[in-house]
């Protein structure tokens, strides 16, 4: 993306089972990865436990990201998007039962999260949606990708949401894990009842410096009372945790996930280049592209009802209620029904 499509982002489209599924299914090449100008290969910090192997950095947009890229390259491309405070070990299950269908599949740390990185120290460390979403866009751009699948939970879900609604010849399909989450500041500025506001503490928390210092300082705990709350079905183990709680000592993670929640509730600034994305994400937007949403009977976390979105999908549509205690993070806790919603949704033509 050049420096003149960062500064138009209306315009610049218009551009791994942890255990491997069979001894000779290879995660990721283990050749060397290009870096800006350098090759080099990453490989994140973290316990000594099965995970994804090297993994790729690229620049696209204002970031270098760290992405997985596994299965064939000419394979029909499947994007991955994680949530908070998650990282791209939410899919570690799901990557080579996707690969080994023959699918090429791309999973991005988000922007504040694992080897993702700004690329000027003076870009503002900016979370609002459309700017998660143009990260997304300028990952493909980079990548040569025309157009995808788009699945995600959390943060993901709403990236994914974004992009198929303000760009929908970049999305083939879509799977949205608790539905339709594009966002409006100025409806976010209505109070709730007392219960559902309770659902949101942390957010409550993040508004205050308070909460900022809090975080930085605790953000390890904070993340495990995050995981257990969403999914309180879900015994994760300390190896489980560990290993994608890593991707939270990014530099820049603190002020990205305080920017995030403030901005939502109308307490910090966007960017004035997203203002007419922001503006067309506020009145809702339909998305046309087929659709499959999930849901954990279990989810903890504050999440909408299936049947006051159904309606936002215009296209192929279908809701799946995934059972079994399952919560939040339901990529990570109910692979298989994740994997069989991406084969589902991608044998639909719209």
């Amino acid at each position: 993306m050049t420096s003149a499509d960062a500064s138009d982002p209306v315009n610049f489209h218009r551009r791994r089972f942890v255990r491997i599924a069979s001894a000779g299914l290879a995660l990721l090449p283990t050749s060397a990865v290009t870096f800006g100008s350098e090759a080099r290969a990453v490989t994140p910090a973290g316990p000594a436990m099965p995970s994804f192997g090297p993994l790729r950095q690229i620049d696209a947009g204002g970031l270098s990201i760290g992405y997985v890229d596994a299965g064939p390259s000419d394979g029909r491309p499947v994007i991955l998007l994680h949530g908070w405070p998650y990282d791209i070990h939410s899919y570690a299950e799901i990557v080579p039962a996707l690969a080994s269908k023959g699918f090429r599949v791309i999973v991005p740390y988000l922007r504040g999260f694992g080897t993702t990185r700004f690329l000027s120290g003076s870009a503002m460390r900016n979370a609002q949606q459309a700017a998660l979403a143009v990260d997304v866009v300028a990952l493909m751009d980079s990548l040569r990708l025309e157009k995808a699948l788009l699945a995600g939970f959390d943060w993901g879900a709403r990236a994914a949401n974004v992009v198929a609604a303000l760009w929908p010849e970049r999305c083939r399909a879509m799977v949205s894990v608790s539905g339709y989450l594009i966002g409006s500041r100025e409806a976010n500025r209505a109070p709730l009842p007392p219960k559902a506001e309770l659902g949101w503490w942390y957010q409550f928390y993040f508004a205050t410096e308070r909460g900022r210092a809090g975080y930085a300082a605790n953000r390890r705990d904070f993340a495990r009372l995050i995981w257990q709350l969403g999914s309180p079905a879900w015994n994760f183990d300390a190896a489980t945790f560990d290993r994608s709680a890593t991707a939270l000592d990014n530099p820049d993670h603190v002020d990205v996930v305080i920017h995030n929640y403030r901005w939502r509730i109308g307490i910090a600034p966007g960017e004035a280049k997203y203002d007419v994305l922001e503006e067309r994400l506020a009145a809702s937007p339909l998305i046309s592209a087929p659709t499959m949403t999930l849901e954990g009977d279990a989810n903890g976390a504050p999440h909408p009802d299936s049947g006051s979105y159904a309606k936002k999908f215009t296209g192929w549509y279908e809701h799946r209620l995934i059972k079994g205690g399952v919560g939040h993070n339901l990529p990570q806790e109910a692979p298989q029904a994740f994997v069989d919603a991406v084969v589902d949704i991608d044998g639909v033509r719209a």
